[in-house]
């Protein structure tokens, strides 16, 4: 892990992110804090929720991300930039991920919308 003076860190290939974030979370239409709509117009699907993985990776690896706060949890960090969709339609994005205090690997939490 690379990391500069300012808190950011580049996070790494191996970075987990667990399938069921994708099919159990982000993909799938709830009643609050929906993004299965916001992530269809890129094209990301339950279908093809290996895309989804693919676009978190490449934007994890085009962008230095940003210590954002620290609990018991360990060290979470901001990465944003675009997911790349499937249909050529690039998503603006807020990613989240932990740098897990247990074992020192980085996990993928969560994304929002830029706005």
């Amino acid at each position: 892990m690379a990391r500069n003076d300012r808190g950011s860190v580049q996070i790494p290939e191996d970075a987990i992110i667990p399938v069921a974030k994708l099919t159990r979370y982000l993909l799938i239409e709830r009643d609050r804090n929906d993004k299965s709509k916001f992530l269809a117009q890129a094209g990301f699907t339950l279908d093809n929720y290996e895309a989804l993985d693919s676009a978190l990776r490449q934007l994890a690896l085009s962008t230095k991300a940003v210590q954002d706060r620290t609990d018991v949890y360990g060290t979470f960090y901001q990465a944003i930039g675009s997911l790349k969709g499937i249909n050529g339609v690039s998503l603006d994005v807020v990613t989240v991920w932990l740098q897990r205090r247990i074992d020192n690997k980085f996990q993928f939490v969560t994304l929002v919308p830029d706005k």
